[in-house]
């Protein structure tokens, strides 16, 4: 076992130096020799790997053994075990990890990595079917940048691995070929790559890109669009494809030799229309880069006549404006480069053309307005604006002929039932066109042809029916014009079954809008009009009884009617046109026409007719709701106050009282009064004044009381006053309403005494305790709350806080004792400060010395501790409610102080006042004495 053993080491050695040169020029088949003898420590690893030269584990262990070893003896060990186990996956991929690291910092041109490299192949012979075997060699051929070697080792891999496998040599190969920048060579890998992997064709796409190959590009993206089961890895949808293959094309058409661009470019416009735009732009940028500029102006031509939003149009034709913009830029500038060596003739013709393509601009800019309006009407060819807005540019580019032909198409397109907006008002223009031409017989065709039309809306028909009659109107065709009136308002046949509603919807005996001609209210009133201007009065007054028996008449037509009437003095007539006009409608509609009614027929005939008046009024006052009956009353009242009876004035006022509104019942109210004083005397406004305080609001309650209480003291009735006020007092908070109480307190000053002074301010501070008290109340107890829990966070925290680890039950018992011995020390200063605050009052009762002991009392508490926590809730809430309790107590006492002091103060000015008013023998002061 010591013995030295000899052995035979393989020309790979890293410390083969020269050796090696000899070893790569017999194709690494030269040994060199030399002798390794085993340590001591080796021994035992040694016999165990000669009994068990099979065993995977000792050489391991022995390997293991052997780390800090030099290389060249691992590498040794290394090989010795590979010659009894070429088979072991581990040793092999252990050995070559190893020899890989040995040459690490290197040059890539030394020696030693071919050396590592005939490993490689001597471990593949093996372990070829071995994946990580391959992927760590072709690294370690990248790093070597032996380009050649490591494509043919990749194609070596790809041979020997199963298909299963290649996912792990197939990223690296494309990786590879991507960075050592040969394209040619890099697209024959992509190819054959996509055989396996079809879905990375779209990062050959951007390596095409990228490296300029824009043909086999566009082939690749034509193939993905065209191909339907086609799943993006980078999440394009095909829209995108779509986009990239068009941005391809037309950008570098001289590149493209296998794809027909034009018809691309046109199925894309078909399919995506929400980019026509953007296609056709492209499709005219294609032509414009091969230089054949009359095929783009076709394009943008085609483009802007097929386009059907604004957006697209706005897109081709700034593309197309800005394409002659450059054209024009670029042949001034060869113009001026050239005018030097030209003759005349050349010139002449440069110039012809220049102009040319500047009157192809201007022309260009002249039409954007009707190319506007083209895309419109191709969105809604039923759009009435659009197609007036067309004629309106014809017609200020005063072409007669392409207004006459704008018109014509627009009458021809438009559907009635599908137009938007109001197709009458295209043919009332294009009649008035004529007619302002002079041709007023071709103007009454058009509008004849107009009414024959079945528009959607009986508006639409009467108001061209408007129009027409308007026309000869101004022509002072009025014999004509009334004749029409009457043709348009005759009713058709099936018009009694649209009377008894038999038909109720328009749009069942379909929607013929004839049928429902007659019934036009805007028809009707201008026939009436022109009735009025050149009929009879007798015609005129048929057509507004026609007006009113088909129940189409407004409240105005009814009082228009009526004042019609009058005008021809038939004032029974002009009343019995308000009687049906109140039977056609109800409140809040009659009420003009009610108001117009009882103002002609008093001012007609005054008090000859008042029993019929009052039936009116009475009519109109049960028919009209309480808010609009206030005007009825008052005018009821005059009509009384004029023609009747005063107390059936007085009657109606009481009943308006009762009736209108809570709004209106005060102003009613203080009429009613006014007009009572004013017939019946002053003393008569009392029980009025007294039902107004039992029916009023409490807001209209304190005027109402001032002025009844103004009243007694006008009538010398002081004590009735006094009650008054102090009824009134109940209403009115001292601080919101301070005037009331300034006048209660100059009528005491006036006419009372010390006592009824007194009384007032006691009811004045009684009303406000009524008023505080509510609020107080809320305040307190929120301001409680707050203290409350603001207290017991502190106390937690407090807690947590003194609560050491090392804390003695002797030391939390005089702990709690503090804490409940602080509110018993609170009490006894507020209690100090009560009889200090006592002591100062000088109406105060004396207690003595008796009280003092209660100070000296003293009281053992309880520990916390015993209670827990509920002692500390209890405790602050205590000490809460007894500190919110003597804050009250302390506020209402001082202002019970400055009250009295008040009213010392005013008793003081009172009683000077009283003591003048008894040496001056005033009536009011002797009233108060007795």
């Amino acid at each position: 076992r010591r013995g030295r053993m000899a052995a035979a080491v393989a020309a790979d050695d890293t410390n083969a130096g020269a050796a090696a040169a000899a070893a790569a020029a017999t194709n690494n088949k030269s040994v060199v020799a030399f002798t390794y003898i085993p340590e001591e420590e080796d021994l035992p690893y040694e016999e165990d790997v000669l009994r068990n030269s099979y065993s995977l584990k000792s050489w391991l262990r022995f390997l293991e053994f052997k780390q800090q070893a030099p290389a060249r003896i691992r590498n040794l060990i290394y090989e010795r075990a590979l010659r009894e186990l070429p088979g072991s996956y581990k040793l092999w991929f252990a050995y070559l990890r190893s020899r890989v690291q040995q040459v690490r910092g290197k040059c890539i041109d030394d020696p030693a990595y071919e050396v590592v490299n005939n490993t490689f192949e001597r471990a593949l012979v093996f372990m070829h079917k071995m994946p990580r075997i391959w992927v760590e060699y072709v690294k370690f051929l990248v790093d070597q940048r032996r380009i050649t070697r490591t494509r043919r080792t990749f194609d070596r891999a790809l041979q020997a691995l199963p298909v299963m496998q290649h996912t792990m040599m197939w990223p690296l190969y494309v990786k590879w070929i991507k960075e050592i920048g040969i394209p040619l060579t890099a697209m024959r890998v992509y190819r054959r790559y996509l055989q396996i992997e079809p879905e990375a064709v779209e990062d050959y796409i951007d390596y095409l890109i990228n490296e300029g190959f824009f043909n086999e590009a566009a082939l690749r993206l034509a193939q993905v669009v065209e191909n339907d089961r086609f799943v993006s890895k980078q999440g394009k949808n095909k829209h995108q494809f779509w986009m990239q293959l068009c941005d391809v094309v037309s950008k570098h058409p001289k590149d493209i030799t296998g794809l027909k661009v034009d018809a691309i470019l046109r199925s894309g416009i078909r399919r995506f229309t929400d980019e026509v735009g953007r296609l056709w732009t492209a499709l005219a940028e294609f032509y414009i880069r091969l230089a054949h500029f009359e095929k783009a102006r076709d394009v943008f031509e085609e483009g802007m006549e097929t386009v059907t939003t604004v957006r697209d149009f706005s897109m081709i034709w700034d593309a197309y404006s800005k394409f002659e913009d450059q054209l024009l830029s670029a042949r001034l500038q060869a113009l001026q480069q050239g005018a030097e060596d030209a003759d005349e003739e050349t010139q002449a013709e440069d110039n012809a053309d220049f102009n040319l393509r500047v009157a192809r601009y201007e022309d260009l800019i002249a039409r954007q307005p009707l190319l506007i309006n083209s895309v419109l009407l191709r969105q809604n060819p039923h759009n009435v604006y659009q197609w007036v807005n067309r004629v309106n540019i014809y017609k200020e580019m005063k072409d007669v002929t392409m207004v006459v032909k704008t018109y014509t198409e627009a009458l021809k397109t438009i559907d009635p039932q599908k137009a938007t907006g109001k197709p009458h008002l295209l043919w009332a223009s294009f009649a008035r066109y004529y007619d302002a031409s002079g041709d007023h017989e071709a103007a009454c065709n058009i509008f004849e042809r107009g009414l024959q039309q079945n528009f959607k809306y009986v508006d639409d028909l009467s108001s061209l029916w408007c129009d027409y009659i308007e026309t000869e109107i101004r022509h002072k065709n009025f014999d004509k014009a009334r004749s029409l009136c009457q043709k348009a308002t005759t009713a058709p046949r099936g018009a009694a079954a649209l009377k008894r509603g038999l038909i109720k919807s328009r749009d069942a005996d379909a929607g013929d809008v004839h049928k429902w001609l007659h019934r036009s209210l805007k028809l009707w009133l201008l026939y009436a009009d022109l009735e009025e201007s050149f009929g009879t009065f007798q015609t005129t007054k048929a057509v507004y009884e026609r007006v009113l028996d088909l129940h189409i008449a407004t409240p105005q037509v009814v009082i228009n009617f009526a004042a019609f009437l009058e005008e021809h003095s038939f004032f029974e007539e002009s009343f019995r046109a308000y009687e049906r006009g109140v039977a056609l409608f109800a409140f809040p509609h009659s009420l003009p026409i009610w108001l117009c009614y009882l103002t002609k027929f008093v001012a007609r005939y005054g008090g000859r007719k008042l029993e019929r008046a009052r039936d009116l009024y009475e009519q109109v006052i049960e028919q009209a709701p309480p808010k609009d009956s206030a005007v009825f009353y008052v005018m009821y009242g005059a009509l009384e106050e004029e023609y009747g009876l005063a107390r059936h004035a007085m009657a109606v006022y009481d009943r308006a009282a009762r009736n209108v509104t809570e709004a209106d019942r005060y102003r009613m109210y203080l009429l009613y009064i006014a007009r009572a004083g004013e017939y019946f005397g002053v003393a008569k406004t009392r029980e009025i004044y007294e039902k107004a305080l039992e029916r009023l609001p409490e807001k209209y309650s304190r005027p109402v009381c001032l002025r009844f209480a103004a009243l007694e003291r006008r009538l010398g009735e002081v004590d009735r006053a006094r009650a008054i006020y102090a009824h009134a007092a109940q209403y009115c908070d001292p601080k919101a309403d301070p005037g009331f109480w300034h006048v209660w307190r100059e009528f005491e000053v006036e006419h009372g005494n010390s006592d009824t002074f007194r009384e007032m301010l006691r009811v004045r501070r009684s009303v406000q305790a009524a008023f505080n008290t509510q609020v107080n109340v809320a305040s307190l107890e929120m301001a409680v709350a707050t203290q409350l829990a603001t207290q017991q966070q502190a106390a937690a925290a407090g807690a947590a806080a003194k609560r050491p680890s090392g804390i003695t039950m002797e030391q939390l018992e005089q702990q709690a004792k503090q804490e409940d011995a602080a509110p018993k020390r609170v009490k006894q200063e507020q209690a100090k400060k009560a009889v200090e605050f006592t002591a100062a009052n000088p109406e105060a009762v004396e207690l003595g010395d008796e009280a003092a002991p209660l100070q000296e009392v003293e009281e053992r508490a309880v520990p916390a501790a015993v209670f827990g926590s509920l002692s500390l809730a209890e405790g602050t809430l205590q000490r809460v409610r007894a500190a919110a309790v003597a804050e009250r107590e302390a506020a209402g006492a001082e202002a019970d102080e400055r009250e009295r002091e008040a009213e010392d103060e005013q008793e003081e000015g009172v009683g000077g006042a009283l003591a003048r008013m008894r040496r001056g023998g005033g009536r009011g002061g002797k009233q108060s004495h007795e």
